[in-house]
């Protein structure tokens, strides 16, 4: 009994949510973030060496347009960096436990990580059109 009323005290509390509740009184899953990185990522991977992309802009098989697909090699090697950042700050959000008690900060550092991502897609659609 002593050991109840001592985690009671400490903040233990049964049956706890995965999430506090944010500041303004919304409450997001963290399952929410998660997909929607794990799918930015997959999309990114899949333009870029699943060859979406280049088949898109630059057509697939003998109508291939090696100029095009030159440049659509640059766009990829330009992105890089912007997937390697947002890889790297939601990886930093989610094992960090200074930020996984602090809902806002996780959302901030999370909304930062889905910005590199949208970067590197951005980056992929407009080099993708120039080089066209």
């Amino acid at each position: 009994m002593t050991g109840g009323l001592r985690r009671a005290r400490a903040g233990y509390v049964p049956g706890m949510r995965a999430t506090r509740e944010r500041t303004d009184g919304r409450e997001i899953s963290p399952t929410v973030p998660t997909i929607a990185h794990g799918l930015l990522a997959l999309l990114w991977t899949c333009s870029t060496f699943g060859g979406w992309g280049e088949t898109a802009y630059c057509g697939d098989g003998p109508d291939r347009d090696l100029a095009c697909s030159d440049g659509f090699a640059v766009a990829v090697l330009l992105s890089v960096p912007f997937a390697a950042a947002a890889t790297v700050a939601a990886f930093a959000a989610w094992t960090s436990p200074e930020l996984r008690r602090h809902p806002t900060r996780l959302a901030l550092r999370l909304t930062g990580a889905a910005s590199g991502w949208i970067v590197a897609e951005g980056i992929l659609f407009l080099a993708g059109l120039v080089v066209r």
